[in-house]
């Protein structure tokens, strides 16, 4: 019986891994076709038949409404989270938005795709206003589908090694949806304009095909989704979590001009990177004169995707971040050396696709953001996880907007619109289309590299400092509690683990004084000390701070020297803010892992404001198990 209900709960897993892998093919397929391929049937076959001057007019109309559209959706999706948050049904509250977002959007798609059925060439005015209205309820339909989904990722699963691997498959079909769109389009574009019209080209029914084929993938994708994952009921979902907003966000920048720098820096790489895809199709069917060989870009584009990921955490053992960086934004450079000198050369631009896409940007960007928290936590005593989460995808939207901008701009400048062909761009349109799509990218990546490693101070073994030098400052202890509204109150502290009980001066290596014990644990577990919430993690992992339910701080040190194994072996089974009560596992160490590094695995536990610290009674030095009564502490609180 046992070992069928193992079978079962495992097929049941790897069912709900792929169901949920499943959806983020077809939403990151919508998006390409949104963000890319929308302003490339714009430009090339919504107003086909009028006059070009009056089509120009038009698509310089479409492409100012879709940047300033998307940009507002900036400030809009924090509204949309807070509904989606919000939302309770049988299905749960990500579910049905996952669905309801997938379904209108790819039914607006559509509708869009057809050029509205051709208002345009009744009455543009009509056809501008009526435009603007389905584009505005495409993007929030589509926007909701982006937030349930990501946001069903801790719903699943409660534990951070699970979540890891869902979001890490959401990402591998979601490469593999953005790319695969990239390989598909012209051939699906050109197969339906041959059944409509006879013609081997990509005309208006090419592109309508192409948006329902994209739709449907997109609606299966989010049904798959809906039926095959299970949104859990638990502490973590139930925890209370501050909401993030907009203004929160850019204040989190500003009060951190180490997330100002890292941010700057992606933002210079996400607009060439971003523009440069946008306009590739454009390169390969004007200036190349090769569109049915576009197919190639979105290849080396997969692969190479494919290679970086899993070689970033290698070659990040030996070779820092920064290092890494530069290679990624060297390769970039090269690469617009080689489409610029060699767009007459199928082999010179294959190098270049191959270099553009060798990129860690991303994941340097992203963990360097997260080690920027500890850095501002101790600078001027604020902790900003909800604000970095929130800057990556902002960032995206924001270079999405201007990118959308941009490729329309250089559609119109370079004459690259309606039925042109290759054989109509002369020279000196080529030379408009390179400095628009190619040189000033080019700079852009050039800037990147200039700010990140001028600016951008925070290496591996800056965060290992900034780390230990906030411990200190923590176990110290800055903050009296306000007389005037204080209250005294008593906290039982028990055993977080099993083994020797030790004093913070018996541990090796120690240097944080102050209020506090050590265990040497018998195993790699770590469990609630008192009944509290998470209050916080650092981004190695390895420390967490907890506070009770009356108030009294704390931070849970697992290991000497830890911070150096940038979060390898140790497994948190919780988020930030999740209640727990005493006895709940948190934390799963590795202690072979630690111990073959050099390091001892001892775990430290002291309180943050010692001041406020009336009497300790603690148990003598002893071997205690987990969950027993260690020690009793009176303090003032605020709470």
């Amino acid at each position: 019986m046992k070992d069928i209900t193992k079978q079962k709960f495992s097929r049941n897993k790897l069912v709900e891994r792929i169901s949920f892998a499943l959806g983020n093919l077809g939403h990151a397929a919508f998006y390409g076709a949104l963000s890319t391929y929308f302003i490339v049937y714009v430009t090339s076959g919504m107003f086909d038949g009028l006059p070009q001057s009056v089509a120009n007019k038009l698509i310089g109309l479409i492409t100012a409404l879709v940047v300033i559209i998307r940009l507002a959706e900036v400030i809009i999706d924090p509204i949309l989270g807070n509904i989606v948050d919000n939302t309770k049904t049988r299905w749960g509250k990500f579910k049905p938005w996952q669905v309801i977002g997938a379904v209108v959007s790819s039914v607006l798609l559509v509708v869009i795709f057809t050029g509205i059925f051709g208002l345009a060439h009744i009455n543009w005015i009509a056809f501008a206003i009526v435009f603007t209205v389905l584009f505005i309820l495409l993007d929030i339909f589509y926007s909701f589908a982006d937030v349930a989904y990501w946001g069903m990722v801790p719903a699943i699963s409660e534990d951070s090694k699970e979540r890891g691997i869902f979001t890490s498959l959401g990402s591998f079909t979601g490469s593999i949806g953005w790319n695969g769109l990239t390989m598909i389009v012209v051939p699906v574009t050109t197969y339906f304009t041959f059944i409509a019209t006879g013609k081997h080209e990509q005309g208006p029914s090419g592109w309508f095909g192409f948006s329902i084929v994209v739709s449907i993938v997109a609606v299966l994708s989010a049904l798959a989704v809906a039926f095959g994952t299970k949104e859990k009921d638990n502490l973590i979902r139930n925890a209370a979590t501050k909401k993030t907003s907009i203004k929160d966000v850019f204040l989190g920048i500003i009060h951190n001009d180490q997330i100002l720098w890292i941010s700057l820096a992606y933002l210079m790489y996400s607009l060439a990177y971003v523009v440069t895809n946008g306009v590739l199709f454009y390169f390969f069917k004007f200036v190349l004169g090769k569109p049915n060989e576009f197919w190639i870009a979105g290849a080396i584009a997969t692969v190479i995707g494919f290679s970086t990921a899993p070689l970033y955490p290698v070659l990040n053992k030996f070779i820092t971040r920064k290092v890494l960086f530069s290679i990624g934004q060297m390769a970039m450079i090269l690469s617009y050396l080689f489409f610029i000198f060699g767009k007459t050369n199928m082999m010179m631009v294959t190098i270049g696709l191959i270099l553009f896409n060798f990129t860690f940007a991303q994941l340097v960007v992203v963990l360097s953001l997260t080690d920027s928290i500890e850095y501002g936590q101790l600078k001027n005593g604020n902790r900003n996880e909800a604000v970095v989460l929130a800057i990556r995808p902002m960032l995206d939207k924001i270079t999405g907007a201007f990118s959308n901008g941009f490729v329309g701009i250089i559609a119109i400048t370079a004459g690259m619109t309606g039925s042109a062909t290759a054989r109509d761009i002369s020279a000196s349109k080529i030379n408009t289309f390179e400095i628009y799509a190619f040189y000033t990218p080019l700079l852009l990546s050039i800037l990147a590299l200039v700010i990140f490693l001028w600016k951008v101070k925070i290496t591996e073994k800056k965060h290992a400092e900034i780390v230990i030098e906030l411990e200190k400052t923590l176990a110290s202890g800055t903050k009296k509690a306000n007389t005037s509204e204080v209250n005294v109150e008593l906290e039982e502290i028990f055993a977080p683990a099993s083994g020797q009980k030790k004093l913070l001066n018996e541990v090796d290596g120690n240097t944080i004084t102050g209020i506090g014990f050590a265990i040497d644990p018998e195993e790699g577990n770590l469990f609630a000390p008192f009944d509290g919430k998470v209050d916080f993690t650092f981004s190695t992992k390895h420390v967490l701070g907890v506070v009770s339910n009356n108030g009294l701080k704390a931070i849970i040190h697992v290991g000497i020297g830890t911070i150096n194994m940038r979060g390898a072996g140790f497994v948190s089974h919780y988020v930030d803010g999740q209640l727990f009560k005493k006895g709940d596992l948190l934390m799963s160490f590795d202690k072979k892992l630690i111990t073959k590094n050099g390091y001892p695995d001892d775990v430290i536990m002291y309180f943050t404001q010692p001041e406020n610290i009336i009497d300790v009674q603690q148990i003598d030095n002893r071997v205690v198990k987990q969950g027993e009564l260690i020690a009793k502490l009176t303090f003032r609180s605020e709470r």
